[in-house]
């Protein structure tokens, strides 16, 4: 029997030297084609990061700063959005907000049998929520809530500047009827005196909700009001997503993002 010949000598390929490592000598020079600014999102570091929490007040609590969160934040500052983006991104960041809020309520433990017939030891809330918007833009947090609470209550309050003493005054409040037994998730978007803020936890307190169960959420919030706010109210827990520059000589929060309601209702 005859067998076909056996094929050619293949020519012999160079190997890359070897390093000690034992890994293969890889070249450091970048070609400029694929050469990139950006930052990989485990390295972000933003450059208008929240103020660290040695800064803040001890009841302040900032969302984790992301290229995720200050790229909506930057879509919802930026003068040109369209009232359609404006209104999508916005509510990203509240339901962002209204679950970081829901992780400072009191848990209790609890054990459930999953459908393989075992027993699973978790937990469960202590007791029962709602929501009290600031009237009226905090309105817009209020679907947020519901997104995430299913069958939630929902208050409402309207505070307004009284021109013959320049101070907040409550014109309106409807709340639920157990509210004093209930933990409140206290609901605007904006916090720059912080007058506003603080007249709406006094009518929670009068209705005989307790300072600690209340916890206030908002956007974008400045240094000044936080401060003003907190030294009043230091057991009420704050849940932001930005802290900005500061107030300008009109009370407006820079660099902020102009007015919210404006923006949401009317543009």
């Amino acid at each position: 029997m005859s067998f076909p010949p056996p094929p050619p000598p293949q020519p012999s390929i160079q190997q890359p030297p070897v390093s000690a490592n034992h890994s293969p000598t890889v070249s450091s020079k970048i070609p400029s084609s694929v050469m990139s600014s950006s930052v990989p999102t485990n390295e972000f570091a933003s450059t208008n990061s929240n103020p660290s929490n040695s800064t803040l007040p001890r009841s302040v609590y900032t969302l984790k700063p992301t290229a995720q969160l200050e790229a909506l934040y930057t879509i919802i500052r930026d003068k040109e959005t369209s009232r359609g983006d404006f209104l999508f991104y916005s509510d990203r960041i509240i339901r962002l907000l209204v679950e970081e809020g829901l992780n400072h309520l009191p848990v209790v433990n609890k054990s459930v049998v999953t459908p393989t017939g075992s027993t699973y030891a978790g937990v469960g809330f202590e007791g029962k929520i709602c929501g009290v918007s600031i009237l009226r833009a905090g309105e817009a947090m209020e679907q947020g809530l519901r997104e995430v609470c299913r069958s939630v209550r929902i208050g409402k309050i309207l505070i307004q500047r009284d021109e013959s003493t320049a101070l907040p005054r409550l014109f309106y409040s409807k709340l639920p009827s157990d509210i004093a037994s209930r933990y409140v998730l206290l609901l605007d978007p904006m916090l720059a005196t912080g007058g506003s803020a603080m007249k709406a936890v006094e009518v929670l307190l009068d209705e005989g909700v307790k300072e600690e169960r209340i916890l206030f959420i908002n956007l974008i919030s400045s240094p000044e009001g936080l401060n003003t706010f907190c030294n009043r109210f230091p057991r009420v827990k704050v849940i932001t997503g930005w802290v900005d520059q500061g107030l300008n000589e009109k009370a407006y929060i820079i660099p902020g993002l102009g007015d919210f309601g404006e923006r949401r209702y009317c543009e």
